[in-house]
């Protein structure tokens, strides 16, 4: 598949060629990690990271807040499941020019409840997660916070040694009240991501 062409989740099909791939060697340790972590909160959904993504092999990770319920029903997280947030996602994934194959997404809170809302408990518990799933990702070289949640998380985690770029949602509500912080998204992701190249690419000292 191209690094930046999105397919539809809710095609079982294609949720059954993901579900085939997470046994794949780059994505099986994610989805043994997302089978612990239902296991640690029984009656909740913990949606797989898509194992079109880069995986344990990522370079670059854009952490978000929590899973939506189409993520949940569909049992993954990211650019191709059917909802509009999950399309702007994938738009601005494409225009920052960030390859599948870099790249990892996650949530801060990766567990599903029925609620979007977010308690302090679901941030600490989002933080012990995020440290035991930084611990999967040795090629780690920057992480894009995006939105509060995931910035909070990350900070109380104590995040990796890597450059953190920060933005705010990709939400329909945020383009609504913040639209030029809406609309700049993009752009700091293609930062992040180039500038990650970048220092791949500088001569060691």
């Amino acid at each position: 598949m191209s690094s930046f062409v999105r397919s539809d989740l809710s095609d079982a099909a294609v949720r059954a060629e993901r579900q085939a791939a997470l046994r794949r060697g780059h994505a099986a340790p994610l989805a043994a990690f997302a089978e612990k972590l239902r296991a640690r909160r029984p009656g909740t959904l913990v949606p797989d990271a898509d194992p079109f993504d880069g995986g344990t092999g990522a370079r670059i990770l854009f952490l978000l807040e929590k899973p939506s319920r189409l993520a949940a029903e569909t049992g993954f997280v990211g650019r191709d499941n059917p909802a509009r947030g999950a399309h702007t996602l994938g738009r601005f994934l494409a225009e920052a020019r960030v390859p599948r194959g870099e790249s990892l997404i996650w949530n801060a809170v990766p567990w599903w409840n029925g609620t979007a809302k977010v308690t302090a408990e679901e941030r600490r518990a989002g933080a012990e997660a995020l440290r035991d799933l930084l611990a999967l990702l040795p090629k780690l070289r920057t992480a894009v916070l995006v939105g509060r949640v995931a910035q909070t998380v990350w900070t109380a985690s104590g995040g990796a040694a890597v450059p953190t770029y920060e933005t705010a949602h990709f939400s329909a509500n945020v383009r609504a009240a913040f639209p030029d912080r809406w609309a700049a998204i993009p752009e700091i992701w293609a930062e992040a991501y180039s500038s990650m190249i970048r220092l791949a690419a500088s001569p060691k000292m």
